[in-house]
């Protein structure tokens, strides 16, 4: 799996140094000094080891080539690490995977995978997907192949869940905690929202309850409205009708009997005393009916006038209805003054007299200003009225006037005809008839008068109606005038429609108090509702959301556990081989420590907080029982003995798992002759799984591996290769 590793300016391998790994085993060797460890410290760094310490540094300028006197120094250290992915160990698709770092002398790095630039992240994600973990299990640096002994029982955990290759399920359990975080992050900012609409929420629920019963106060204006047009329209309609109708028979009786007069008359008299006295009486006709036209206009123009006097009156009342008045400050402070003025003078009965009369004066004054509205409306609204109240007035008095003087007319008619007649005694027949006539003519002139008056009548209730259509549009919209005229009026008398229209106007008067039409409320109580609803349903889908995610935890953990319990038997099994292969003898096993005793008062404490924590998982002891010797602590084993058990459990967690390729730095270096050759047995066992790079000075650990990079530094302090692979040494040398 592992083809090649190309390093340029990193620590003392200045130059370009290609390193192949196309066999199971390979050696490096080189003298002290030489730098065959930097080979170690490169896979490290390309694999975003982040600690200086491991790689022997305490800065990133460390790991870059210094420079010598003859070489000069870089300003960049580059790793790549070359897989091969055919059989698609790496979770991406190509046959190859090249993996590189490089450092700058700033201290930044860069990641890459194929050319491409990547986070770190993605570099120990695609990792762990194919057992190579971040704790460095694969890599044993010199000094180090007791560091699994030495670590505490949660870092033990750690290195073995790598080893294992558990950190996958860790990466997807971080991000789903990491999603998990943020979701419940969103729940609460959706709440928060919904917290700070809600209030707004109800007052425009208020506002628009309060709209729908205005709503339901229009819709009965409507209804209101439309019965009463109908009917009023169809009762006006066949009044004026039949007014007319009586107007004009009346009209034409008279006419009838107009003529009829005039020529007994003519016949009666034919003297000049006759003549006069007829002549009186045309004059007087004559009188009669120019006065009796000029009063029916006059009455017409009366009419008009109330008309639009009523209309001025009802516009005051409207004004009029707000119930208050704006009295100004000052106003007020000189009203104060002077009462208290007044109020200072009277010290005698006379002057308290006329104090009283003096401040009841100014109260009233002060309360005439101000009782009325006093807004420019309802000025001008009085102004008018007072204006057509005048004009009425005037035409009142003159048809007074122009009444006086029919009455004074008809007398002198009645007088004339009178001594027309009393002239003729003779023609008492025919006297008679004259008076019959007159009789009949003057009904007919009351019955065309009456006909005038109801004319005059209805053409105010006609005005009267058109008025209220033009409040009803305006309040009920154009709805409340659109009626179908009524062919037959209702069997009723006049007081019902008279009681509908009262109804009417107090339906007006309470829908006018509700206010308009609110289109804006009811626009922004649309959008606020629609903002609740897709924050209720993204509060349920961030909840569905948050208990997937703790499932999917659950699901991880379940997960984790099972193949960490499978892991570990499996590993107690191999290094309790090994470990009895190594020391001849004994036994050596891994154990979850056992938990410490829970403390009440912090358990209590974590019941009360509203997110529960985690519970610590156990770490792994190590418990050794080597042959013919007591041994209880880790502690009490000698530096050989902790390098044997630290190797032991190295190639046992190896064994379970075998990671791609496995790194030894010079971990045999405390091994005598016997465990060198027991050591190269499992070197090359372990071959068998894994690719093994060792670097050793051991002559036993060299003779097992096929090719064998030896690395020397000249005067330069520059890092040079050279390669032998043993199967062509072998060939040449014999």
């Amino acid at each position: 799996m592992l083809k090649r590793l190309e390093i340029v300016g990193f620590k003392s391998f200045a130059k370009k140094t290609v390193l192949d790994f196309s066999n199971s085993t390979t050696a490096i060797v080189g003298p002290n000094g030489s730098g065959k460890s930097n080979v170690a410290e490169a896979f490290r760094f390309a694999l975003g080891e982040q600690s200086m310490r491991s790689m022997r540094g305490k800065r990133a300028e460390d790991l870059i080539w210094g420079g010598s006197h003859t070489v000069p120094r870089s300003n960049r250290a580059s790793v790549v690490i070359i897989f091969d992915n055919s059989r698609r160990q790496f979770k991406i698709d190509f046959d190859e995977v090249a993996i590189e770092r490089v450092a700058f002398r700033d201290g930044t790095s860069e990641y890459s995978i194929n050319g491409s630039r990547v986070r770190l992240r993605d570099i120990n994600e695609l990792l762990a997907s194919a057992n190579i973990g971040e704790t460095g299990h694969h890599i044993i640096s010199q000094g180090e192949a007791d560091r699994i002994l030495l670590a505490n029982a949660r870092e033990r955990r750690s290195m073995l869940e790598d080893a294992l290759g558990l950190k996958v399920y860790e990466f997807k359990k971080q991000e789903a905690s990491r999603k998990l975080e943020k979701t419940e992050e969103n729940i609460g900012q959706v709440n928060s929202l919904r917290r700070e609409l809600a209030p707004h929420l109800r007052f425009l629920e208020n506002q628009v309850k309060k709209l729908e019963r205005a709503d339901e106060l229009r819709r009965e204006l409507i209804s209101l409205s439309q019965t009463y047009f109908a009917i009023e329209d169809t009762f006006l309609s066949q009044e004026k009708k039949r007014a007319a109708e009586s107007k004009q028979n009346a009209k034409e009786r008279l006419a009838v009997a107009t003529s009829e007069l005039a020529t007994i008359e003519e016949r009666a008299t034919t003297d000049e005393e006759g003549s006069k006295r007829l002549s009186l009486v045309r004059k007087a006709e004559h009188d009669v009916e120019r006065i009796t036209g000029e009063r029916s206009e006059l009455s017409r123009k009366l009419g008009r006038v109330e008309g639009g006097l009523a209309a001025a009156k009802d516009r005051s009342e409207r004004v009029a209805r707000e119930p208050y008045a704006k009295v100004p400050r000052q106003d007020l402070t000189e009203l104060a003054r002077e009462v208290a003025k007044q109020a200072e003078e009277a010290v005698t009965p006379d002057t308290i007299y006329a104090a009283l009369a003096a401040i009841n004066k100014a109260v009233k004054a002060f309360v005439g200003r101000f009782t009325a509205p006093g807004d420019d409306l309802l000025a001008d609204e009085e102004r008018a009225a007072y204006a057509l109240e005048n004009e009425r007035t005037e035409l009142v008095a003159k048809d007074k006037l122009f009444s006086e003087e029919l009455e004074k007319v008809k007398s002198a008619l009645s007088r004339a005809r009178e001594a027309l007649t009393a002239h003729d005694e003779t023609g008492r027949e025919l006297r008679r008839r004259i008076l019959d006539l007159a009789q009949a003519k003057a009904h007919e002139e009351s019955e065309v008068a009456k006909s005038d008056a109801r004319e005059h009548e209805l053409t105010m209730l006609s005005e009267a109606l058109e008025r209220d259509k033009a409040e009803a549009l305006a309040l009920g919209g154009a709805s409340a005038v659109s009626y179908t005229p009524l062919s037959q009026l209702p069997s009723e008398e006049r007081r019902a429609q008279e009681d509908r229209k009262r109804v009417l106007e107090r339906t007006k008067i309470r829908l006018e108090e509700a206010g308009g039409t609110g289109e804006e409320i009811r626009h922004e109580h649309k959008e606020v509702s629609e903002r609740e609803v897709f924050l209720a349903k993204e509060l349920d889908d961030l909840a569905k959301s948050a208990a997937g995610l703790r499932a999917l935890i659950d699901d991880l953990d379940t997960e984790l556990q099972k193949h960490f319990s499978d892991g570990l038997s499996k590993v107690n099994a191999s290094f309790g081989e090994y470990f009895a292969l190594m020391f001849g003898g004994g036994s050596a096993r891994l154990a979850l420590e056992e938990p410490e005793p829970e403390d009440t008062e912090s358990l209590e404490e974590e019941m009360e907080e509203d997110m529960p924590t985690e519970k610590e998982r156990p770490g792994i002891e190590i418990s050794v029982n080597l042959p013919k010797k007591k041994v209880r602590s880790l502690m009490q084993l000698s530096g050989g003995e902790r390098a044997l058990t630290s190797i032991a459990l190295i190639f046992a967690m190896s064994q379970v798992n075998p990671p791609p390729f496995l790194i030894l730095d010079e971990t045999d270096a405390a091994l005598d002759e016997a465990n060198s050759r027991r050591y190269g047995d499992m070197i090359e066992n372990l071959a068998q799984k894994s690719q093994l790079i060792v670097i050793t000075h051991n002559r036993e650990t060299m003779s097992r591996t096929t090719i064998l990079y030896g690395v020397t530094m000249g005067g330069d302090g520059v890092s040079k290769l050279l390669s032998v692979k043993f199967d062509e040494a072998v060939a040449v040398a014999k």
